[in-house]
Parts: structure tokens; C-alpha cells; sequence
């Protein structure tokens, strides 16, 4: 399947609906992770069903072109839009979480929305490690450390820092929601 069918919003809402990761609320590090990343007005790209904007500041915006998917997002309560659709700029961040994985040309993506970013603003980067990585017959490119930094340096955009999340780096063979972050400026 791939992230552009209609059935892959079902996919991504049945992933999160067990009993379990709700009563346990696996998602809370994750979101208390891009909270501490001061993302302000964001642009979620590649938004899925919406399980980040949540976590994000007022006045953003995710954007996907699965129309399953912002249909999925929009009925949880969250702005989203597709790419052809979206009027907006201006935002203090553009986060990337768990979309580069899916794409060939991830520079190209981050490309097209750099128009959107304010100046001065961040790009954050989050694809999985691994076992993440492996988990998900719909991931195209295993992105590391050294690419995502040398994928910013190639678009002109200065890491700022770079971090395994929520365990160390090791972890990212045997703990499958272990996740790749870059946080980088446009000058």
C-alpha cells in the first residue's frame, strides 16, 4: 500500500486506536518532544491524520496529498489542506515527521515548501531508525543522521542540533518508535 492510497488513513487510525496505547498515552513523549522544540505556527507537512498538530501552536496548518488522510485530519478537529490547496506562509516552523522516509527526492519536498517558512525560521526533521524503518513497507529511504544533516546543508539550512529520541541512539534496532530528529535555521 502506498501512503497515497485511501486506505492508509485507516491504517495510520487503527495503528493508534489500541486500547493499550491509549491508556498508556504513548504518544505523550513524542508530543512533549515537539512542544520543547518551540515549533510556533507550524506547517506540518505530509500530516497524515493529524496526530501532530495537536501538539502544535495556534494557527497551524497541516497539508497532505492524501485526501483520506486531511479528510481523517479535518475530522479531528485540525486545519489541514492538500499541497494544491494551501494559500498560507509565513510559519515559524516546517516539520517533516515521518514523510522524508516515503519520498525519493526528499530534497525536492523540503524544497517546495521553503518558500512557506519565515525567514529565520526552523525546519525539524523526524524519520525513524531502524527498526521503524523496517517496520513500514511503505518507507522508500533510510535517512540517518549524516543524510538529513547533509540533506540540509545541501538546501542551505544550518543544523541547529541533532538528537535520538526518546532513547539513545543504540536503541534504534530494537525499539521501533525510536526516531532520527534534526532541528536546522533558514538563514
Amino acid at each position: 500500500m502506498s501512503s497515497l492510497d485511501p486506505g492508509y488513513a485507516e491504517r495510520l487510525s487503527a495503528l493508534q486506536t489500541p486500547m493499550w496505547k491509549r491508556i498508556l498515552d504513548v504518544q505523550r513523549p513524542y508530543r512533549w518532544n515537539l512542544r520543547r522544540l518551540n515549533p510556533g505556527r507550524t506547517l506540518d507537512v505530509g500530516c497524515g491524520i493529524g496526530r501532530n498538530l495537536a501538539a502544535l501552536g495556534v494557527g497551524s496548518i497541516g497539508v497532505d496529498p492524501n485526501p483520506a488522510c486531511v479528510a481523517a485530519a479535518r475530522a479531528g478537529g485540525h486545519s489541514a489542506t492538500a499541497p494544491e490547496d494551501l494559500t498560507e506562509g509565513g510559519f515559524d516552523s516546517l516539520l517533516f515527521a515521518h514523510v522524508l522516509e516515503h519520498v525519493e527526492d526528499p530534497a525536492a519536498l523540503v524544497t517546495a515548501y521553503l518558500p512557506r517558512l519565515r525567514r529565520g525560521g526552523q525546519v525539524i526533521l523526524m524519520t525513524p531508525q531502524e527498526l521503524g524503518y523496517a517496520s513500514d513497507a511503505t518507507h522508500v529511504r533510510f535517512l540517518d543522521f549524516d543524510r538529513l544533516e547533509a540533506l540540509c546543508s545541501t538546501l542551505g539550512l544550518a543544523v541547529e542540533k541533532s538528537y535520538s529520541f526518546p532513547l539513545p541512539r543504540w536503541a534504534g534496532n530494537v525499539f521501533k518508535y525510536n526516531e532520527f530528529v534534526v532541528v536546522a535555521k533558514l538563514g
